[in-house]
């Protein structure tokens, strides 16, 4: 993987983390209380631009490796089983044991692209958010090991 690749993603793992520092005091809000709607609404924008974030990171991964990708109409789902080592040379950039949190993720960051704020259930990003911190420590350690290993 050539420099200007690792540059970007060492970028995104940047922006990722500026965005989950800026948003510390609302997801420590959200562990204590249940939000309001505007808590929600900015709850799940954080959740949308952290998916997009990884996607975005993923997607130089795969340019770096000189791997295809997808631009079909499932791109996301292909994007994310490629991330797991369904790819050519069956390469696994993010551990699998996290495989079923991160498609709760990317569903949510499709309702989101799709719904209206007023349509936003605690219950379905309960979970999501107060989880956040712990997935992406285990995401943002696998993408500097794959930037160390490649």
């Amino acid at each position: 993987m050539d420099n200007n690749i690792k540059e970007k993603i060492e970028h995104e793992i940047f922006r990722i983390e500026k965005l989950l520092n800026d948003a510390k005091p609302l997801l420590d809000l959200c562990k204590i209380k249940v939000p309001d709607f505007i808590e929600i609404t900015a709850a799940a924008q954080i959740l949308h631009s952290f998916y997009n974030g990884v996607e975005s990171a993923i997607i130089l991964f795969l340019k770096g490796m000189n791997e295809k990708v997808p631009n079909d109409s499932r791109w996301h789902r292909t994007l994310l089983e490629i991330t797991f080592g369904l790819n050519s040379k069956n390469i696994i950039i993010i551990r699998k044991d996290i495989k079923e949190k991160m498609e709760k993720y990317m569903y949510f960051r499709h309702f989101i692209r799709h719904s209206y704020s007023s349509e936003l259930e605690w219950s379905e990003m309960e979970t999501l958010i107060k989880e956040l911190k712990e997935i992406w420590k285990i995401i943002k350690s696998d993408f500097e090991l794959f930037i160390r290993n490649h």
